[in-house]
């Protein structure tokens, strides 16, 4: 029999990835998304006899009584605006959708014995004091801000985790997942490789928040894809809080001039004002996700980058057609 899996944020990046990933492994994928930044482009043409589409709200309570969802054996809760642009644009659905949206799911693998992995954030760090970042450090995150909606949200959508795994020994697992980016990133979602790119290939200014000396670590989708469902797979991690990212740091200012040399642009560099609470360094220590569940990324930035801009241009030449 194939397995049943939901995965909520469905039509967004990583869950159309991962419903690809799991119909072609033969699983039968219901998908939920209320396509408030998902965009339903991103699940068109998926095998109709193994895939359900639900557009609804995971805050929803009638989700619980739906059949669709009996028997249902796996649960990736990934449901969330996870760009800045979006969340802050929708600061009380981000927190709903995280912690409600939580609350509903964790319902639902207690009632149906199913295993979940919750995608948390490295934003859970927040703008870090201990670099890099393992699992064990608490964060330094401000209540009182603009990213404090997504932030916060998503730490007590990990305390409800830990309460239904000690209170109901749900088998539930926690992602916290650092940058990851691929071609699919859509070009106008606003984070920072998408709006490198995209201005690279337009020949527009590449625009560097702050000097661009903060850092990030950028994970290829297909990795980070690997770690959630070895990390469903696992049993060793229930219960677990695992950063899944790439160890290797890059800087942004490094980022700008590498997207726009292998993009061959003429675009220039420019420099804005630093968005308040943006962190200044983000690199995850991935000791815990090699024990756990013998992941590591594979894929270099470079090979990832080649791929986006050669995606990214093929997109923006079809949107130039249809204008």
């Amino acid at each position: 029999m194939n397995k049943k899996v939901l995965i909520t944020g469905v039509a967004g990046f990583l869950g159309s990835h991962l419903a690809k990933d799991l119909l072609a492994a033969g699983c039968v994928v219901v998908g939920v998304d209320n396509l408030s930044s998902g965009k339903i482009t991103n699940i068109k043409g998926l095998p109709e006899d193994r895939f359900i589409f639900k557009e609804m709200d995971v805050c929803s309570r009638k989700l619980l009584a739906d059949p669709d969802f009996l028997n249902v054996q796996e649960i990736y809760h990934l449901a969330s605006a996870a760009s800045p642009k979006y969340y802050q644009a929708s600061p009380f659905e981000t927190i709903n959708v995280n912690t409600i949206g939580t609350k509903n799911m964790l319902e639902l693998a207690k009632r149906n014995h199913a295993k979940m992995v919750y995608t948390s954030t490295s934003e859970a760090y927040g703008d870090p004091e201990v670099h890099p970042q393992p699992e064990t450090y608490r964060g330094n995150v401000n209540t009182w801000g603009p990213r404090a909606c997504y932030d916060e949200a998503k730490r007590l959508g990990e305390v409800l985790c830990y309460l239904y795994y000690t209170q109901y020994q749900t088998k539930v697992k926690v992602a916290r997942i650092f940058n990851t980016y691929s071609a699919g990133l859509a070009n106008d979602d606003g984070r920072v490789i998408s709006n490198f790119v995209t201005q690279a290939i337009k020949g527009e200014d590449i625009t560097v928040y702050g000097d661009g000396t903060q850092t990030r670590s950028f994970c290829y989708v297909t990795d980070t894809i690997n770690g959630l469902k070895l990390l469903m797979e696992k049993d060793e991690a229930n219960g677990e809080i695992i950063n899944i990212g790439n160890p290797i740091e890059h800087s942004i200012l490094d980022l700008a001039h590498f997207v726009k040399k292998l993009s061959d642009s003429e675009s220039f560099i420019t420099f804005h004002p630093l968005p308040e609470d943006d962190p200044k360094v983000r690199r995850p220590v991935i000791d815990k996700a090699r024990e756990l569940l013998g992941w590591a990324p594979v894929k270099k930035l470079e090979d990832g980058l080649k791929e986006t801009i050669a995606e990214y241009k093929e997109k923006l030449k079809i949107q130039e057609d249809k204008s």
